[in-house]
């Protein structure tokens, strides 16, 4: 299954700059509350602050992200669904989980409706889903 291995994206401003920049300042800040003993108490405070700074930017690129794949992801499934069959996808919506139509995802138009009835009726894994699609479609716009 070559088709799951993923690659990592970088976005240059975020990954190559602020990061480095902000635990270049993290650290600096450190070295200063051990070598400045006179205002150590401010550097610690400061280093802190950073910390708190790169821990933040960080839980929250990851919670803005996915929480808008996931839309995303819900919507395509939605789309696809009801170009390939007429229908609405709604009602199977309510009955899988997201990591299910995470899964259903990857299945190909002509696998997709049977799939997705399989899941619903049989509450397949996501998994289970994977290893039943037999035409992949990779997906190489992730985050």
């Amino acid at each position: 299954m070559s088709s799951l291995k993923q690659s990592p994206r970088y976005y240059v401003p975020h990954h190559l700059v602020f990061y480095p920049v902000m635990g270049f300042l993290f650290f600096s800040s450190l070295n200063f509350a051990f070598r400045d003993t006179s205002n150590q108490w401010v550097w610690t405070g400061i280093a802190l602050c950073f910390f708190s700074v790169i821990a933040l930017s960080y839980m929250l690129r990851q919670h803005y992200a996915l929480g808008n794949q996931d839309r995303i992801v819900r919507l395509e499934m939605r789309y696809r669904y009801f170009a390939t069959t007429g229908k609405r996808f709604e009602p199977f919506e309510k009955s899988l989980s997201f990591k299910q139509i995470a899964a259903l995802r990857f299945a190909s138009d002509n696998e997709l409706t049977a799939l997705t009835e399989e899941a619903v009726l049989k509450k397949l894994t996501p998994a289970a889903i994977k290893e039943n699609i037999q035409n992949w479609i990779v997906d190489d716009m992730r985050l």
